[in-house]
């Protein structure tokens, strides 16, 4: 499905032409892709060399100052007449991963999720880690597995423990997807300095949707103490456009109220709630819209928790929300807490029932984000088919 981004959101691209085999920039107008690296010298000229690779690469470390120049200029240019000649219909073009991915962290930032969890796997315990509402809890995942949508997903294997209580060695029975929305970092910061969580927006460039799948099975048996390996590995899918900060202006809300108070380097005088909608797809049927502006940590604390032992961020590390699941029971961002571990199978349209992900099912997930004076932008989506694990 296309998606029309209309002439505000202005997202970012790669694209292979028809018949091409090196990337260009883009930038989404409505339902069309203006191609940014032959563009950029008719009204960015002292920018169009950022483009010139085809990746965002250039462009995501040239920093704030450079962000801002090229989209005021695309906002002030796209409904120009001369605009026409670089536009091509996104339909006709391939759309690849955008950027270099450098680093790759999740997080667990969802006090619905990690409470429905740990309800699910601690029964007779607190639900939620003692930590958890101290700090943004995540893990340090692998940039080499995060694809692009439409790339397929191969049902991962791994070691599992059966009722029985024997060790079974084989493919996932319990692939699920993640509903999340990921981070994309431009500029680098130095190793040794933590980042305050108020120089979010001069670091983080811009947003994209995610979905990162999960073998629920292989993380039950792995995961205790250290957390998952395996089980979270194997692939993480991610849209194809980024979403500048900058787009979203009217979408910043308050956070939940947090308590207890966190510590001084992650108290946040201007917070980054966001009121993002995103909606959840098993072959076509709705199954879920989770909102993110009930996430407990925002972006801006989980990128200062990231960097608060003086780790350093690069140009294309990827941060992820961890799933996105709100109050009710159809705002949950899993298959997990749908269908409650297994218990209640989840009913799609064409009337199959789904506890976890079978091979050759779809997932697409897509957000919406809150404009100003009212109304919703596009996000862009994410697709990803699950496709069996060959011998």
């Amino acid at each position: 499905m296309t998606t029309d981004f209309g002439r505000t959101t202005l997202p970012y691209c790669s694209f292979v032409g028809v018949g091409e085999k090196r990337p260009r920039v883009g930038v989404g107008v409505g339902t069309d892709v203006l191609d940014l690296t032959a563009a950029a010298a008719r009204f960015v000229p002292d920018r169009a060399g950022l483009f010139a690779d085809g990746t965002l690469d250039r462009f995501l470390a040239a920093g704030a100052d450079a962000w801002h120049e090229v989209r005021d200029a695309l906002t002030a240019w796209v409904d120009d007449p001369s605009a026409r000649a670089f536009l091509v219909p996104a339909a006709e073009v391939d759309l690849v991963l955008p950027f270099t991915v450098a680093d790759y962290v999740d997080f667990y930032a969802s006090e619905q999720h990690a409470t429905n969890v740990g309800r699910l796997f601690r029964p007779d315990g607190e639900a939620l880690p003692s930590a958890w509402k101290h700090l943004p809890m995540g893990y340090h995942g692998r940039a080499g597995t995060v694809v692009v949508s439409g790339t397929p997903v191969t049902r991962p294997s791994g070691q599992s423990r059966a009722a029985s209580g024997h060790i079974d060695v084989g493919p996932s029975a319990r692939l699920d997807l993640e509903a999340e929305i990921g981070f994309v970092v431009g500029v680098p910061s130095t190793l040794g300095r933590p980042v305050a969580v108020d120089r979010f927006e001069q670091h983080v460039f811009g947003i994209c949707v995610v979905n990162d799948w999960s073998a629920r099975d292989l993380q039950a048996f792995e995961y205790v103490p250290l957390g998952p390996f395996l089980a979270k590995s194997f692939a993480t899918s991610v849209s194809p456009w980024i979403v500048p900060l900058a787009a979203l202006s009217g979408a910043r809300v308050e956070p939940p109220a947090r308590d207890p108070h966190p510590p001084t380097y992650l108290q946040d005088a201007d917070p980054w709630g966001l009121d993002l909608e995103l909606v959840v797809r098993i072959n076509g049927t709705i199954v879920s819209r989770p909102p993110f502006a009930s996430m407990y940590w925002t972006p801006a604390q989980m990128l200062a928790h990231l960097t608060a032992n003086g780790a350093s961020v690069r140009t294309g590390d990827l941060y992820a929300s961890g799933t996105v699941s709100g109050p009710a029971d159809d705002q949950v961002g899993s298959l997990l807490e749908l269908s409650r571990n297994g218990a209640e199978p989840v009913k799609l349209d064409d009337g199959s029932c789904r506890t976890f992900l079978l091979d050759g099912d779809e997932v697409t997930i897509s957000a919406t984000a809150a404009a100003p004076g009212g109304g919703r932008i596009a996000l862009g989506e994410v697709t990803g088919n699950v496709i069996a694990r060959h011998p």
